[in-house]
């Protein structure tokens, strides 16, 4: 039986997402992390972040800029959002990252407000979406299981 984790089709989105914001340009910050066991030390100041999820299909792209902007007026440091691959890869090797899907427009809204992007790549969602955000053309993979107690070594 092929357990969810164990096949190449996830570790494929994820390199092709990686791919796409490199090849795409994101302006990724660079700066010094570390931690001296009380606060992260970001370029050197000790920084204690906050967190705030806006998941970028749920809204549309015009509307990100105004999201972001509210949780940053509210003390938001950090945007969380999942990567959902069902939207991403509906079917194999078939991939949209457009409009509500645009996941590099959506990063670089966040840049451009000045705050930081937690990216959360599943392959699990854990947000009341549907099938837990795995596409649907998982289910028939042959010998493929969702979410079991096996243990495989």
């Amino acid at each position: 039986m092929q357990s969810m984790g164990t096949g190449d089709t996830a570790p494929r989105l994820i390199l092709w997402l990686c791919l796409g914001f490199l090849i795409l340009g994101v302006g990724f910050v660079q700066c010094g992390v570390t931690y001296d066991r009380k606060a992260l030390l970001i370029n050197g100041q000790r920084r204690i972040l906050f967190s705030g999820s806006i998941h970028y299909p749920r809204s549309t792209p015009d509307m990100w800029e105004g999201l972001i902007q509210k949780a940053k007026d509210g003390g938001v440091d950090v945007i969380e959002t999942y990567v959902f691959w069902n939207l991403h890869e509906p079917s194999p090797g078939k991939y949209d990252f457009d409009g509500r899907n645009d996941l590099v427009r959506f990063v670089k809204t966040i840049h451009k407000a000045g705050l930081y992007a937690h990216l959360r790549i599943g392959p699990y969602v854990c947000a009341e979406w549907n099938f837990g955000g795995f596409p649907v053309w998982l289910k028939y993979v042959p010998g493929i299981s969702f979410r079991t107690d096996e243990v495989t070594d």
